[in-house]
Parts: C-alpha cells; structure tokens; sequence
C-alpha cells in the first residue's frame, strides 16, 4: 500500500464513530478500546437497521415465493450481488458466488476446480505467509489427488520473495494461490505482479483478499486473477458473509459443489440439470439478512470512499508503528514498506496470551495467537504473537491509549 497522496482527504473518526454503537461501551469500567478489526471490523447502524429491517418488514425466502414479500426479500438479496460486484470491478454480476466467507470461497475453488484438474505429479503453489484458509483446503485436495503443494518464502520484514515466487511456477504447478494483505504482517502483496506472471504461464491464480476488501479500493478485472474471495463481516457485514468472484468461464465449468434446492434448472430420478452460474453454487435458503447488511456495509463504505479509508489507516498505521517503535524490548513483526494497518508484536520477556489479556482489563481488545497461521509462527520461530489491527473509526487518542495500557502491563509483567 502506497503512503496516501496530498489529494486524498483522510476521514476524520469523530465524524463516522457515532455510526459504531459497540465503540461507546466500557469494558472493564474502562472506555473501550477496539483495535481487533482485523478479526472482525465493527458494525455501523446503516448495517445493523438494514439486517432488521429485512426481519421486521419483509422476512420471506428468496426466488420462491411470487407474494410481495418474497419479491422484495428477493430484489434486496440480489441488489446486494449488485453492489458487491461494482465494489470489486466486476464484469457482470453473474461472476459473483456468494459464500458464508473466504474459507467456503476458497473449499469452492478445491473441490469444484481444483480437484477435477489435479493428479499425480501436479502442484498448488502458496506462500509462507497464509492464513490456514488457503493451505488446509489444498492439503486437502493434493492428499485426494496426488498432487504436491509448494511454498514460496518470504523475507524476515514479512516481504514475499517475488523472484522465488515466479521461480516456483514451474509447468507441474496449476494453480496458485496467494494473499493481497497478510491478516499477520499486514504485508500488502503485489498481486497484480503476481497474476501476470500465472497468466502468462497459463496457471490459474487465486487470492485471498479478506484482509484488503475493507481497506483497498478493489479493482479484480486490472488485478488480472481467476478467483477472488472476501469475508463480509471484516468489511463492516454480518458474520456469515463472502463472495468468490471468478471467471464466467471458469463458473460455467466447475460442477456444484453442494446439491439441493435453487442450484437446479430440473430434478428427475434420471437426472438433474442445473442452474447457471452463480445460483447452481448457491445451494439451499441462504444467509438472506446477512447478504441485506452486507449489501448495506458496501454502501456504508463506498460513501465513505475506499481512497479515503486506505489514506486514514495509513496515517494511524505510521503513528503507532512509530509509538509502538518507542517501547522498550518490542519487537514487531512485518516490516514490510507496503503494509495495511496490522502491527503484530511480541514484548520480551512476556507472553501473547498474557499481554493480551492484560491489555482487555485496561479496556483495549487486541488479538493474541497464532491468527490462523502456523507455519508463519513456525518461520519467525515464535508460538504466538499479538496483533494490533486498526480501522478508519480508530483515533491518535485511541493509540495514545493502547500505548499507556501497554505501559501499565509492562510494569505489571516484568
């Protein structure tokens, strides 16, 4: 992520705080302060009363029932693909499955593209840095197939190695798949380098971009890959949410992965036809209200403007790296020059766990753990790490703060 240019207005957080209910509880007798947004981003009103309205209004299933409130459930389920596919540059809404979030995306692409592609001798191609979403369901699939899974390295600054990346596309490789933001190191990866450099060897790419659709403006047709996936509920949606876009012709080839009601065209004991894409993915009564409040979180954002967004987590990104810096015996994991707004840190002498729950009795929510990243812990020859994730409603206050909190802790824990 490129620092924000003079021409991008930041947001000032005391204009958008108001529209995040949770900001203004106390934990612990102590003002809340939410700086685990890279777990889950907060909810705002606009989000909140959509999801209601949906229940108070017009509670019905979609694209089944020809009575006026399973026509306006229906428009609004579907207005939400509409919106999520301007959001990410999107050819058609036809390219969008909607999907309970990344993990779902992602076993999609396994099972339903991978799998039938895959045999003895073939390999997936990730990197160092990913989230166990796109490493088990390769696993997976190699296991069932033959197939081998390769890791590109990365740097001790959390960098990825992009000539080691490109090294690795070798003909056995038919896929690849690869994070835009690490949910660990922040690390912001160069994708639209990395897709060129499969297409042009004619390996299929697929991205994690969980951690960058609520904080990059999103443009899948320029990034040039073949499958993307987001998770509604880190981008300000109700948990239960995502999308995989892919290709139409990749759509139009894969088989469903779940069967039922809705992905058919026609059922008879001879045989089934199924629907087009997306629908013959989207099997069974979906999440109707969450795809409402997602539909609404776009809306939320794209008025905010996503410019916007980047260029105010950027300035409380280089504050409290800066803060954070300062403190004695802090090492920060993910050093990269091209980061999102995630500081994982460790202090010497003290253990994640304990930091982190030390930290929630002064008020401040951080994530301690592995974050879903094993082999990354297993690179940095770390168990753990804590995890500091900032958004567009977090303030300097805020940091000042987490920074007075981690003091207190210190003098408590060494």
């Amino acid at each position: 992520m490129t620092a924000p240019t003079s021409r991008v207005q930041p947001i000032d957080p005391a204009t958008v705080r108001g529209d995040f209910p949770v900001l203004a509880r106390q934990v612990h007798g102590k003002p809340l302060t939410y700086l685990d947004s890279a777990n889950t981003g907060q909810t705002p009103n606009a989000v909140i009363e959509a999801v209601d309205s949906y229940y108070r209004q017009f509670n019905a299933n979609v694209a089944r029932a020809v009575h006026q409130l399973g026509d306006e459930a229906t428009t609004a389920y579907e207005g939400a693909r509409d919106k999520l596919a301007a959001f990410i540059g999107a050819n058609t809404r036809e390219e969008l499955v909607f999907t309970s979030g990344t993990t779902q995306a992602i076993n999609l692409v396994a099972y339903s593209y991978a799998l039938p592609h895959l045999k003895p001798g073939d390999a997936i191609l990730v990197t160092q840095m990913e989230h166990h979403a796109n490493i088990v369901p390769w696993q997976l699939v190699c296991e069932r197939t033959g197939a081998t899974l390769k890791v590109a390295p990365i740097t001790e600054s959390g960098e990825l190695i992009v000539d080691e990346f490109v090294k690795a596309l070798t003909p056995e490789v038919k896929l690849a798949a690869f994070t835009h933001v690490s949910n660990v190191l922040g690390t912001v990866n160069p994708v639209r380098e990395l897709a060129k450099a499969c297409r042009q060897r004619g390996i299929a790419s697929l991205i994690d971009g969980s951690q960058a659709a609520p904080h990059l403006p999103l443009d899948v047709k320029a990034i040039g890959c073949d499958f993307y996936a987001i998770t509604g509920h880190k981008m300000a949606g109700p948990t239960g949410t995502g999308v995989l876009w892919a290709r139409r012709e990749h759509l139009d080839a894969m088989p469903p992965f779940f069967g039922g009601g809705e992905m058919i065209r026609e059922v008879s004991f001879e045989g089934t036809t199924f629907a087009d894409p997306p629908h013959k993915f989207e099997a069974g009564t979906p999440n109707i209200s969450g795809f409402v409040g997602l539909g609404a979180a776009v809306d939320y954002l794209t008025g905010l403007g996503m410019e916007r967004i980047a260029a105010t987590e950027q300035e409380l990104l280089a504050y409290a790296t800066e803060k954070l810096s300062a403190v004695p015996g802090l090492r920060i994991f993910g050093t990269a020059p091209h980061k999102a707004a995630v500081i994982s840190f460790l202090i010497e002498g003290a253990h994640a766990h304990d930091l982190a729950t030390m930290l929630d009795l002064q008020g401040v929510a951080v994530r301690s753990g592995h974050h879903c990243a094993h082999p990354l812990m297993q690179f940095y020859g770390v168990p753990a790490t804590v995890r500091a994730s900032l958004a567009f409603y977090n303030t300097p206050e805020e940091v000042d703060r987490f920074i007075e909190a981690l003091a207190t802790v210190r003098k408590l824990l060494m």
